[in-house]
């Protein structure tokens, strides 16, 4: 099971199906939040759709294609971080993350995506990690900027959201680039 400790008192852990009703109303409380960025938000309207959710991730962690973790601070699920699809020929992996309005702008997310990097780096063995931001979020830019992934282009009309193409910022780190200045720490599974 993948679990790392990121800051003092926030940790990832796998999503796993005990979780469904934590997540379930997480989202249902941040829905008005995360659907102008989130096009899955519209997805996971019942505790159904999101033990769907769920099954399809753990289904491809154990295929080796890719991990969804629930981000926990003080113990309270707060976000998610998804490591996927895993390109294991091409040693390329994305990232997609979201938190909750409550918990943002306390470097919460900064350190889980600087966890997961180093984690596919260094512990999975890739080469290149990718982050896409609809290009109006900025919040959600500025944690790759912060993080030295380099832009790497702009991609037009991408992604279908809210009934309207967005453009992506597409940001990527290689292995060969100076990695974040973070060590996850190993904690018990």
């Amino acid at each position: 099971m993948f679990r790392c400790q990121v800051l003092e008192d926030v940790d990832l852990a796998l999503i796993e199906p005990r979780h469904v009703r934590t997540l379930f109303d997480l989202i249902e409380a941040d829905r008005r939040h995360l659907r102008p960025w989130m096009s899955w938000v519209d997805q996971r309207k019942t505790l159904t759709d999101v033990a769907n959710y769920i099954a399809a991730s753990l289904k491809q962690f154990s295929m080796a294609q890719g991990f969804h973790a629930g981000i926990w601070s003080q113990g309270t699920l707060c976000g998610m971080i998804n490591c996927h699809p895993i390109d294991w020929p091409n040693k390329a992996t994305c990232l997609e993350y979201w938190l909750a309005a409550p918990h943002e702008g306390k470097g919460i997310m900064t350190a889980s995506c600087r966890a997961v990097t180093r984690h596919a780096l260094d512990e999975l063995g890739l080469h290149r990690v990718t982050i896409r931001c609809a290009t109006e979020n900025m919040r959600s830019r500025a944690i790759p900027e912060r993080l030295g992934f380099g832009l790497e282009g702009i991609s037009r009309g991408c992604e279908w959201l809210n009934d309207r193409f967005v453009d992506h910022a597409v940001y990527a780190l290689l292995k060969t680039d100076q990695l974040p200045e973070f060590t996850c720490p190993k904690t018990p599974s």
